[in-house]
Parts: structure tokens; sequence; C-alpha cells
């Protein structure tokens, strides 16, 4: 096995957008003197809900991907798919703020969660592949 330095670069980038999203939420909690959950506040609310899907989804999908690279797996895969986790991760948020049933919620948000899941499943089959 070798070091996935690739994985691990991503990482640090994902790491800062966590750390960008965790300081979103906590300046609305702060302007809406708001301590535990949303207050009722929709766009706090939604803050909150991208936070947490980052949290739950890009973790299990870096490890998986850091695998394949530590495995051997091509470059470019491992690039291509880190790549659209990253732009996937980054339009989420985006497309929770845009407007109901709009092409920016359509695009941001459902692609986003779209690829997010299309990597991870992709990675998993990959590892799978690999360990049969």
């Amino acid at each position: 096995m070798i070091f996935p330095a690739t994985t691990a670069l991503f990482a640090a980038l994902f790491a800062l957008i966590y750390i960008g999203l965790s300081g979103w939420v906590v300046g609305a909690r702060v302007s809406g003197n708001v301590l535990v959950g949303d207050g009722g506040r929709d766009g706090l609310q939604r803050r909150i809900r991208s936070h947490g899907n980052f949290s739950e989804y890009v973790p299990l999908t870096l490890g998986l991907i850091a695998l394949l690279e530590a495995g051997g797996t091509r470059h470019w895969i491992v690039l291509t798919l880190l790549s659209l986790l990253l732009i996937a991760r980054l339009l989420h948020p985006v497309g929770m703020f845009a407007p109901v049933n709009s092409p920016r919620q359509f695009a941001c948000r459902g692609g986003g969660i779209l690829v997010t899941l299309l990597v991870m499943t992709v990675a998993a089959v990959l590892l799978l592949v690999r360990a049969i």
C-alpha cells in the first residue's frame, strides 16, 4: 500500500470547507441568538443541514477513495472522483438557498447530492471488484 497523498490533499481542502460551513452555522446562531436547534429560523435550518449533509457523506466517501488510492488505483480515477466530490460538495449549500423548484435548486442541491452518491457508489463498487 502507498500513502494516499492525493486524497490527503483533498481531505485538507474538505476540512477547510467544513470549517467554513461550521463558521457559517455559528455566525447565524450568534446573530440570531440561537444557542440550540434552529430557533424556528428557516435560514439557520438550511445552514445546519448543509453542514450536517457534508459531515454525513464526505468522511465515508473520502475513506473509500483513500483505500482505492492506497491500493494502487490509477491516479486519474482517484483524481476524478475527488474532483467530482469537491464540486458536488461546493454546489450543495448553494442549492440549499435557491428558490424552491428552481433550476438552481435542481442543479446545485440535487446535482450536488446525486454526484456525491455517484462518487460514493463508484468508489464502493471499485473496492468490491478489487476485493473479489
